[in-house]
């Protein structure tokens, strides 16, 4: 805040004036933290503020059209951005096509009334301490309504269909009515995967009931036109006997929700795998429900999910995230959520080894996490919990929480028994390792002496 209120005090002696604008102001109403700040800077010309501004810190150009400047300032974490108010006007498609031209002249309103909803239109002086608000945004935060600030302009960024979802969930906001058409009434085939994905993220990972999000989506009209995978789960039946919360969609937001609540200490990589994997876990239900002895069943939906997921995560160009194979992991989660239930069932005489071989196909701590939010997510399912605890259990007993036993043997000591280098080599250590993941071999006397014994009878 001291960096905040010197920028301010310099804008004022320099005779303009300076407001904090857009998420920050909110986030600081919500009584939230926040590390972005926006600053927008009135009745002063770009060359006159840039040069005021580069007296404080360290100052970086973002775009000269329509004057956007980062500053670093001694104290303060992370950069500052300053922009004085600017004019927009559609002329493209997508969000690139606009032109921008700053213009410091402009009122307070007049610059309020580009931005997308009320929440975020609220501006705050930090020398004053005043709020000023000309859309009734505080009114909204305190009725948690979401409401769009200009029909006209709104409908211009199609991007603000999926912000407003994630802005739902994240901030516990009913959608306004009129909001509510105007979305629905926007194309959305402008937007690229990394636009769409930046939003679906935020949704799933900082909101903490991310399925307010999920339906948000589907209430504005975004799940035929960008996720057809989703809605096909909307009316979705299952069994009531093992499902008592509804249809495929209705249990897919719970099990969002439980995600959630068991991702927290995660990195953004293993976090954000965790809940495209809850999302995704069942979007082989629709093309497996029959119904069997008046029963309906979904045999093998956790391989029927493999191909949408696919899909999915082609849209959103989901692939490593922070150097993690989180698309490996998320298709293998799909793969095996049901493995730690079927475990559990069959745990008198499931073995070490099929834990060990399980480990080789998925990260089995996320798997954990994934069953467990599975099977919470339906009505009265604390019971059927246990599955998923248990199996937590014996991944950390076995060591296998954060990837699979790494082989004992290696090749370079199958060459110091005098094999020479060649196919031999890898058929040697793989026989061993079967062996290891089997429990026979736990140590390297005992890996050197199994490969011998492969050796010889080879």
């Amino acid at each position: 805040m001291k960096a905040i209120r010197a920028i301010s005090e310099r804008v004022r002696d320099a005779g303009g004036r300076a407001f904090v604008v857009g998420g920050w102001v909110r986030d600081m109403l919500l009584d939230r933290p926040s590390k972005d700040v926006d600053i927008e800077v009135f009745g002063l010309d770009p060359a006159v503020l840039k040069s005021l501004l580069r007296r404080m810190g360290r100052v970086s150009t973002v775009g000269e059209s329509f004057t956007v400047y980062k500053v670093w300032v001694d104290g303060h974490e992370g950069d500052i951005d300053v922009s004085i108010p600017r004019r927009e006007s559609k002329t493209g498609r997508g969000h690139r096509g606009f032109t921008v031209v700053g213009d410091p002249s402009m009122s307070v309103e007049e610059a309020a009334r580009r931005r997308d909803f009320t929440i975020n239109a609220i501006l705050f002086d930090p020398l004053s301490g005043e709020h000023v608000d000309p859309f009734n945004g505080r009114g909204d935060l305190d009725g948690r309504v979401l409401r769009a600030v200009d029909p006209e302009t709104f409908v211009e960024d199609s991007l603000r269909v999926l912000r407003a979802a994630q802005f739902a969930a994240r901030f516990a906001l009913s959608l306004e009515p009129r909001t509510v058409t105007l979305c629905r009434a926007i194309p959305l085939d402008d937007l690229p995967s990394e636009r769409i994905w930046g939003e679906i993220d935020k949704l799933l990972v900082r909101a903490h009931e991310p399925s307010r999000g999920l339906e948000a989506l589907r209430e504005l009209g975004v799940l035929p036109k960008l996720f057809p995978e989703l809605e096909a789960l909307v009316g979705c039946p299952q069994d009531p006997e093992h499902h008592p919360e509804g249809d495929v969609w209705t249990h897919t937001r719970l099990v969002v929700d439980e995600a959630r609540d068991v991702v927290g200490d995660l990195g953004r990589a293993h976090r954000t795998t965790v809940m495209l994997a809850a999302l995704c876990h069942d979007l082989g239900k629709p093309a497996t429900t029959k119904v069997v002895d008046g029963h309906i069943r979904q045999l093998a939906h956790d391989r029927a999910g493999l191909e949408p997921t696919r899909t999915l995560l082609d849209r959103l160009h989901v692939h490593t995230i922070d150097g993690f194979h989180a698309r490996y992991q998320i298709l293998a989660l799909v793969d095996e959520h049901l493995v730690p239930s079927h475990f559990y069932k069959d745990r008198g005489h499931v073995t070490d080894g099929a834990f060990r071989r399980l480990a080789r196909r998925v990260h089995c701590g996320l798997l954990a996490r994934v069953s467990r939010a599975d099977l919470l997510g339906r009505t009265g399912a604390a019971r059927q919990a246990l599955a998923a605890e248990w199996f937590a259990i014996r991944i950390r007993e076995l060591g296998l929480e954060d990837g699979p036993e790494p082989p004992i043997l290696l090749g370079r000591h199958v060459l110091e028994m005098g094999v020479p280098a060649g196919p031999e080599v890898g058929l040697i250590t793989k026989a061993v390792y079967e062996l290891q993941l089997d429990g026979e071999v736990r140590d390297l006397d005992a890996a050197r002496a199994a490969a011998w014994k492969v050796l010889k009878s080879q």
